[in-house]
């Protein structure tokens, strides 16, 4: 009987997604749009996220643009990047929104390098976890019966180089966002 590595190859796929959405909010030396997801200031009577209710661009490397489609929501999107506490400069003019992202200090630098380290090891933690289910089921099956010794040894050998090649990506995850946050 062949067991079947789908269900724990995507679950290692997501959790490469999940780690690098996670990192994306991560501000480093450069201003990107992504680092204003999390801000969700109060508009039409609930919480709603900026790109759906402004577009946001890139004017320099340490500058966003916010304009909001509805003049009205100007200041209670100013209010919420300002509620949100990301240590930025705001500046308000007729069309929109100018975010300026401080110089980052080198004390801040260590301690984003230290916040994505602790997200990739939350991601790890969750990637054992996928081989400890994939080890249960294996279990499950041998118990069922149709499998011997060896093809249960050999394929926890295979989970095992699955969850390795899993940590390897997340690894790469994280050294391209400690190289982005280096600069």
């Amino acid at each position: 009987m062949a067991y079947d590595f789908s269900k724990l190859k995507t679950n290692i796929k997501d959790t490469e997604e999940w780690l690098a959405r996670e990192l994306s909010g991560v501000r480093t030396g450069r201003a990107t749009p992504t680092l204003l997801d999390a801000v969700k200031p109060e508009a039409y009577g609930t919480r709603t996220p900026i790109r759906d209710i402004a577009s946001i661009s890139t004017e320099d490397a340490r500058t966003l643009r916010v304009i909001p489609w509805d003049k009205e929501l100007l200041k209670v999107i100013e209010k919420g990047i300002t509620d949100a506490d990301l240590g930025v400069g705001l500046s308000t003019d007729d069309q929109g929104l100018r975010v300026s992202f401080p110089e980052l200090t080198s004390e801040r630098r260590t301690q984003l390098s230290k916040i994505a380290g602790d997200k990739t090891e939350q991601a790890k933690v969750t990637l054992r976890s996928h081989r400890t289910d994939a080890l249960k089921a294996l279990e499950a099956a041998e118990k069922a019966g149709g499998m011997g010794e060896d093809e249960i040894k050999r394929l926890k050998g295979e989970i095992q180089k699955l969850i390795d090649a899993g940590n390897d990506s997340l690894m790469k995850v994280l050294e391209r966002k400690e190289e982005e946050i280096a600069q």
